[in-house]
């Protein structure tokens, strides 16, 4: 339960706040989103489950009402808060705006801070030796190697790196670096898991160890949501703080489930794989003798005699492959009718998904023993790898010679990882209860002609509530867009989470008077969208909608047609356009305001990524056209797989699944126009089939109440 002086805070913090906002007005949506907030996460409304799921339109202010309802809570509680977020622009806003003017204003003392993953992070060790094995005139440090030789520019930026980072103007992470970093360069200086290791004395003063440090004293911890994913695949509290004593706030939560999926999926390329493997057992060699130990000696004869073996049942995959080549793989462009084929052009690698996700059972036979075998490879290399960490810490052996070699069986204790999870993924038994997993070959163009297999579970609800809702104090879901046709339904299947659980649901609409700022014109279009004179409609009739204002965006469902109408219609007028994929997004949006802000017309003409996160408040956007409706057709294996198995099961994956998700994305589209309560505009839809299909009018009705004007 809230006591009283926990209620009193929030008020009070909520007041202070509002007196240094200029033309703050409390907004009942602000004031109730901060209480069902904080008395979910206190556990009133359910002591096991305190989630809640919220949906907050464009201008509620959910930023500040998560932190009111969250952080006070957390600091009487001791609890920390971590923010995680989709987009880095949102992480940059809540670290550089809105948390320090919260924490200054809202009289609550808490610390903050943005944790990144460690490949960001610079290894000081490291850089220590590239400058040294950089420098011509000096000796190189022994076991340092670049994988491509830096030449005198990329050593002048190693050498700044090294003197900004000694005398503390660097902190160290590639983001506050103030240029680009070559990439070549980056890969051999970043800090590492396996090499980079705090209880070694030469990198206790590494920069992602003292960011570390900051996160532990930290109250509030703003992340990304792969760094979370990450953290959770080990257990969680192994990067971040333990579920158990930590309030998720996921805001942006209508990615969470693809990268959830992304998190849960393996590929391996079996030639790639096979190549790595030989060198395996002589890693394990080289580990063994530097430890100089008895105990060194079987685990590296094990190790050897496992690696074997495994390579003798990789190559029996890749002929069993090879034989059947022509049986999953077609050598023309034309599309198999059984759907199992994927190729969208002629230049696309081939793809042959396993229909339901059924492999042959000498496949299965096989990945049964490759899964049991790297996982006791797996194991042999750790003893290895943990045995040479004592030796230098015993003093038995030097970091200089150990280093080089810990890296390298970093790299193969991560592939032996992915190995080990695609043969697992690959050997298992589907739940007849749950849906399978997909299960894919890729044939690669490469010379070598090799064969990515890969696999991935299609529902990942399970794997979130196993590793996350089930462990953790509270968490806060929110989005602009987490509903689909005004159902939490399709976003709570996706997440893993019930409507009777004790989890707590919410939806608040913008305070934005969108009946008498914005009109929502349905286009009067002879043709259906997916009709092929479609495109020469778009060009006969843009000219007369881009005419409706000065500031337009015109969003496509594809590159090609994007780019066939904006050329046809600078062949036949003088009308300026700036397309994405000519300039940059960030160009776009500069010259864009540029050209607004001397009051020229400006047309930006972009595709589905310009639907989403794209802020152009006031005069810098009046006039929005959307040309389709943003159907997205299941080309990965996965979705395809999704959609087989909604089929098995009776269902419909169109009604199910696509609807749905366009309904959420047109959303998302018509809030690229209001972004503050006194922006005003017009939105044209010119796809017919929101009022000849019997789905439209779920999807229009799934928009905020814009007035509306059907053309006759």
């Amino acid at each position: 339960m809230l006591s009283d002086k926990l209620k009193q805070a929030i008020r009070q913090a909520y007041k202070a706040i509002g007196d240094n906002l200029t033309h703050f007005n409390p907004r009942k949506q602000q004031t109730l989103l901060i209480a069902e907030i904080a008395k979910t996460l206190a556990g009133e409304y359910s002591k096991d489950r305190k989630i809640i799921t919220i949906e907050a339109g464009t201008g509620t202010g959910k930023s500040l009402a998560y932190c009111l309802g969250a952080i006070p809570l957390a600091l009487d509680r001791d609890k920390k808060v971590c923010i995680s977020t989709a987009t880095v622009a949102l992480q940059e806003q809540l670290v550089d705006k809105d948390l320090p003017f919260f924490k200054k204003h809202s009289g609550l003392n808490f610390e903050f801070t943005l944790v990144k993953g460690r490949q960001r992070y610079v290894c000081r060790q490291k850089l220590s030796q590239a400058v040294t094995t950089g420098l011509d005139n000096e000796p190189a440090q022994v076991g340092f190697t670049f994988a491509e030789k830096p030449d005198a520019k990329d050593v002048r930026t190693l050498n700044a790196m090294h003197k900004a980072l000694v005398d503390g103007s660097w902190l160290g992470d590639i983001d506050s670096w103030k240029t680009q970093l070559p990439q070549h360069i980056w890969q051999q200086v970043q800090s590492d898991k396996h090499s980079c290791l705090k209880h070694l004395a030469e990198h206790s003063h590494c920069p992602f160890h003292k960011a570390r440090e900051t996160m532990d004293q930290a109250h509030v911890l703003v992340i990304n949501h792969s760094l979370l994913l990450a953290d959770l695949e080990l257990g969680g509290g192994r990067i971040l703080s333990s579920p158990e004593d930590t309030y998720y706030i996921i805001d942006e939560a209508h990615h969470l489930a693809k990268v959830t999926r992304d998190f849960s999926s393996a590929s391996i390329s079996l030639k790639g794989s096979i190549e790595w493997l030989t060198k395996l057992a002589e890693t394990g060699d080289k580990m063994a003798k530097l430890i100089k130990s008895q105990s060194a000696i079987s685990p590296a004869a094990k190790l050897g005699d496992d690696c074997q073996d495994l390579l003798m049942e990789m190559q029996k995959v890749v002929n069993f492959i090879d034989a059947n080549a022509n049986t999953y793989f077609q050598e023309n462009d034309s599309l198999s009718q059984n759907n199992k084929f994927t190729k969208k052009s002629q230049h696309d690698e081939q793809v042959y998904r396993f229909e339901n996700g059924i492999i042959p059972q000498t496949l299965k036979t096989w990945a049964e023993d490759l899964q049991g075998l790297s996982k006791k490879s797996l194991a042999h290399l750790n003893k290895l790898y943990n045995g040479l960490i004592e030796s230098v810490k015993d003093g038995d052996t030097q970091l200089y010679l150990a280093e080089p070699l810990l890296a390298e069986a970093g790299f193969m204790l991560q592939r032996l990882d992915n190995l080990q999870a695609l043969w697992f993924m690959y050997a298992k038994t589907d739940s007849e209860k749950a849906a399978p997993m997909a299960r894919w070959l890729q044939k690669l163009t490469s010379k070598r002609h090799d064969y990515l297999l890969s696999a991935s579970p299609i529902e990942v609800g399970f794997t979130l509530e196993d590793m996350l809702w089930s462990k953790c104090e509270g968490a806060v879901l929110c989005s602009a867009t987490l509903r689909a046709l005004n159902s939490f339904d399709h976003f709570r299947f996706q997440v893993g989470l019930k409507n009777n659980d004790g989890s707590q649901y919410q939806h608040v609409d913008s305070p934005f008077d969108y009946q008498n700022n914005a009109k929502l014109v349905i286009a009067n279009m002879e043709n259906e969208a997916s009709a092929q004179e479609f495109t020469d409609e778009l060009i006969a009739k843009l000219p007369k909608y881009l005419a409706q204002g000065s500031a337009s965006l015109v969003l496509f469902s594809s590159y090609w047609q994007m780019n066939k109408v904006a050329q046809a219609l600078r062949d036949e007028s003088d009308i300026e356009i700036m397309v994405q994929g000519e300039l940059s997004r960030q160009q776009i949006i500069i010259q864009h305001k540029k050209r607004c802000d001397n009051n020229k017309e400006s047309i930006i003409f972009g595709t589905q990524s310009f639907s989403e996160g794209l802020d152009l408040p006031g005069n810098y956007l009046t006039n929005l056209i959307i040309t389709k409706l943003p159907f997205s057709v299941p080309t990965s294996p996965v979705e395809q797989a999704q959609a087989e198995y909604i089929t098995a099961k009776g269902g419909n994956p169109f009604m199910t699944l696509s609807v749905p998700d366009t309904a959420k994305k047109l959303v998302q589209a018509c809030g690229r126009l209001l972004r503050n309560e006194r922006d005003k505009g017009i939105i044209t839809l010119l796809d017919k089939r929101v009022v000849t299909k019997r789905y439209g009018k779920q999807i229009l009705d799934s928009l905020p109440p814009f007035s509306r004007v059907y053309e006759r």
